[in-house]
């Protein structure tokens, strides 16, 4: 099989398909493949979803370091935008992890187009903080342990039409003095905050 068809054929499995393929499978469909062949499959796993993958059976043993971007997106009357997540039940800020090659301002204007369906333009895009640490630790339901690094940015103008995508419950805006207690983000936001007062 041709290695155009390779990907092609992984394209064409469910998320649950990707992650289910059994190692052996795997490793084989990647073993022909060129380095920017295997880019253009992380691509299409998730880059983090993909290196787990790599890492065989101590894929929910080892913590992995995690690039992303997130959004403090602020509405006319100084509220912030905060989605209800479906897979942990706690509000957090858009946002998400970086995929190979991308630069932070295409990861957070990429996530908030899939999340919110809001449009940003990267002069739009204030940089808070590069948010890193212990306070940045997660551990999902499935054993994953992972340690984002953050680059968090404040976006005050975006036009479109706000729509979540299956990611989220709920989605709306929150003044600071009436934000959820249960979320995913405390220490981000905490940042934004700070950096207001000042």
């Amino acid at each position: 099989m041709r290695n155009k068809e390779v990907i092609a054929d992984i394209r064409k499995l469910t998320r649950q398909e990707q992650r289910e393929m059994p190692y052996e499978d795997f490793v084989k469909m990647l073993e022909n493949l060129s380095p920017e062949e295997i880019m253009e499959v992380s691509k299409v796993y998730g880059y983090p979803v993909f290196i787990r993958k790599c890492m065989g059976t101590l894929q929910h043993k080892i913590p992995i370091l995690q690039d992303g971007a997130a959004a403090i997106i602020e509405n006319d009357k100084g509220e912030i935008l905060l989605q209800s997540r479906k897979d942990n039940d706690k509000w957090g800020l858009p946002g998400g992890c970086q995929e190979a090659g991308e630069r932070f301002q295409e990861v957070v204007i990429r996530e908030i187009k899939e999340e919110t369906n809001l449009d940003v333009r990267e002069e739009n895009l204030e940089l808070l903080d590069i948010v890193s640490g212990l306070s940045r630790k997660n551990e999902y339901s499935n054993g994953d342990v992972v340690i984002n690094n953050t680059a968090l940015y404040l976006i005050r103008k975006y036009s479109g039409d706000l729509i979540w995508d299956e990611e989220s419950k709920d989605m709306k805006f929150f003044s600071l003095d009436n934000l959820p207690k249960n979320q995913n983000d405390p220490d981000l936001i905490k940042v934004y905050i700070n950096k207001k007062r000042k």
